[in-house]
């Protein structure tokens, strides 16, 4: 069963207006945007967007005129929302990651503790294969993405076992690769799977989720009324990191040099900040987590859109 990771203080952070157009740029199972839609009147609006068509599909299913679910990445939202005629929102969500569903779904080749083909794709209508794409990826390449996207200290010896194994036969289930990398990585004294950061890895690197979320905030900066929040939710390190950085330069940006060849007036609006940070990094209590164990490593962060007139 899925459980929405920060439900409420998610939502209570967006400080929902009822008349508000709102938007949840990872729909997931749709908790979140349930929970949005009841605090919702009639003249309010909540858009969705998911890349995985499950959860389209699950989202079409909510029979509500306030809402409408579209088939589309994240980094795609001003476009979509064109289409729409929506050019500002009062409040964007991005939940990041893999949810429960995706993991426990053998068929999708997310989980390292459960059999099923090398897939890993959050929108399988399109993109490689995890399978494809070790079957032809070099052991130099490999080795960079394991490290970069896992933080993976054993990964060029995980790919130069990788291109062994399959010299010998295809790689093509999810326990044939967490079997090949056990083989390097011993189990820690957390009791974390030796498969866990590989797995990570080449998922992040397959769904270019880094790259997404990356031209994804500055579209939602740019989408947000005055007063508008944005609040992000991930699951790792490397996703915590491009959001911290992107919250402190908006809200912080840099001065520029002295005796630039710019008016006094262009300089005041280059500098000023386009966020501001709302408290502290939320983490789950551990009540959630007695409940939802998958939810200890998730770090909530919420800004607040200032200065609009600039854009």
């Amino acid at each position: 069963m899925h459980v929405t990771v920060l439900l409420e203080e998610a939502v209570d952070s967006l400080g929902v207006k009822p008349s508000g157009v709102y938007i949840d740029g990872t729909f997931g199972f749709g908790g979140h945007s349930r929970l949005i839609l009841e605090k919702l009147d009639e003249n309010g609006r909540l858009i969705a967007f998911d890349k995985d068509m499950s959860a389209v599909t699950t989202g079409q299913t909510i029979k509500n005129k306030n809402f409408h679910i579209t088939h589309s990445r994240f980094s795609r939202i001003k476009q979509e929302l064109e289409k729409l005629g929506v050019s500002q929102a009062d409040g964007i969500l991005l939940d990041l990651g893999v949810s429960s569903l995706q993991l426990e779904d053998t068929s999708r080749g997310f989980s390292f503790r459960l059999d099923g083909p090398l897939d890993m794709r959050m929108d399988t209508s399109q993109g490689q294969t995890a399978t494809e794409w070790i079957a032809s990826v070099s052991e130099k390449r490999l080795g960079e993405v394991i490290k970069d996207y896992g933080e993976e200290r054993f990964a060029k010896q995980i790919a130069r076992e990788v291109v062994a194994a399959r010299s010998k036969q295809p790689i093509t289930t999810t326990l044939q690769l967490a079997e090949i990398v056990a083989k390097v990585v011993h189990p820690n004294k957390k009791n974390h799977n030796p498969a866990t950061r590989t797995f990570q890895a080449i998922r992040i690197y397959l769904n270019q989720e880094l790259e997404e979320l990356s031209l994804t905030l500055p579209e939602c900066m740019g989408l947000l009324k005055e007063g508008g929040r944005l609040v992000v939710i991930s699951f790792h390190s490397l996703e915590d990191r491009v959001v911290k950085r992107f919250i402190r330069e908006a809200a912080c940006p840099d001065k520029l040099p002295s005796r630039l060849p710019v008016r006094d007036e262009e300089v005041r609006r280059l500098i000023r900040p386009k966020l501001r940070l709302v408290g502290k990094a939320i983490r789950p209590k551990e009540s959630e987590l007695v409940v939802n164990p998958r939810a200890r490593s998730a770090v909530m962060r919420v800004a607040e859109r200032v200065n609009t007139d600039d854009f």
